[in-house]
């Protein structure tokens, strides 16, 4: 069946069409991206902006209607950090359904590391052994761990690439002393987390997702995603190091220009390269491999699993739930059938 993944984060609104039936491999058919960055678009009040808002609602509505062109039969649309830390949450969503008819469903942190740790082991298989991954998005850091497809770690922190950006630097590019304190500051909001994992057991295969850590690993000389998807790519410590005293002298517009790197993200580039430093040096980790699947794919995987009654999600552990702005109820319940109309 053709599938559309709408995912509505911190920087980015993005479609992603897929072929997908269970047991085979996703094949994307189409992507496209507006550029909202809705986390710079949350005012002192801790709410999404009235033009925010409007420009989400004409987002999901322009990839509606993409959805409806390329033949979608099912559109599953969902919302992260930005949506869900909105104090407003609630008015937003209801205001995209009511103009658009595509419920966005919110997923809580948690349940993203859970999502993403589900795409990378269908990636590696059971093979990999215990799998550790790691993810950098706008709003969060997320964190997950384990031998199963349901991870037995699920974590996710406020250290997103864009909020670290927001909150701790001042100028373009940083300080060199905005760079010392702001590693230092995340060395110890990281200082809990070594003991989480050590408590799950030691990975056999440690993995990070998604375009920050491929954006660091290209910039240190990893293969394109072009080169395909049976070519190795990995980031290593010693290469962050090397890249970040590098780009921390660069403007965004500048480190815009640069091979991996887009202009919609360019600006939270450094901040995205300490908070991955700083998770692998809590972790003590000298060398990272790329996936190329992550918490899109993982929202796919799940949506098979249900269509077919093999979803092996714990109970009381739904894969997609709520948040708090918007009730309770697991979403991929309702993703079940749910078209966006």
């Amino acid at each position: 069946m053709r599938l559309g993944v709408l995912d509505v984060g911190s920087n980015t609104v993005h479609l992603l069409v897929v072929e997908a039936h269970r047991g085979a491999h996703p094949t994307p058919m189409h992507s496209e991206k507006t550029v909202l960055r809705l986390a710079e678009q949350i005012t002192r009040h801790g709410e999404l902006s009235k033009a925010g808002a409007e420009d989400l609602v004409r987002a999901v509505e322009s990839a509606k209607a993409a959805a409806a062109r390329l033949g979608c039969e099912d559109v599953m649309a969902f919302a992260t950090s930005a949506v869900r830390e909105a104090q407003n949450a609630g008015k937003v969503l209801r205001k995209v359904h009511e103009e658009t008819g595509v419920e966005l469903r919110v997923l809580s942190g948690a349940d993203e590391a859970r999502l993403t740790f589900l795409a990378v082991r269908r990636w590696y298989g059971w093979s990999a052994g215990q799998l550790l991954v790691l993810d950098i998005g706008g709003g969060s850091l997320e964190v997950a761990m384990g031998m199963d497809e349901e991870p037995a770690l699920a974590e996710s922190l406020p250290l997103g690439a864009g909020r670290i950006t927001r909150t701790r630097f001042e100028h373009d590019p940083p300080t060199r002393s905005e760079l010392v304190a702001t590693s230092a500051w995340l060395e110890d909001q990281l200082s809990g987390l070594a003991k989480k994992v050590a408590k799950v057991g030691k990975p056999d295969r440690v993995v990070a997702t998604s375009k920050t850590f491929r954006s660091l690993a290209r910039l240190t000389g990893a293969a394109p995603s072009a080169a395909g998807q049976r070519v190795r790519r990995t980031l290593t410590d010693t290469a962050l190091r090397q890249l970040i005293a590098f780009v921390s002298r660069m403007t965004a517009p500048d480190l815009a220009e640069l091979e991996g790197v887009s202009s919609s993200r360019s600006h939270q580039l450094v901040g995205g390269a300490l908070v991955a430093q700083a998770t692998m040096r809590a972790l003590s980790l000298e060398e990272l491999e790329i996936c190329p699947w992550a918490l899109r794919e993982g929202v796919i995987l799940r949506r098979l699993d249900r269509a077919n009654g093999t979803d092996q999600t714990a109970p009381g552990k739904p894969a997609v739930r709520r948040g708090p702005a918007t009730g309770d109820s697991s979403a991929l319940d309702a993703y079940d059938g749910q078209r966006a109309r």
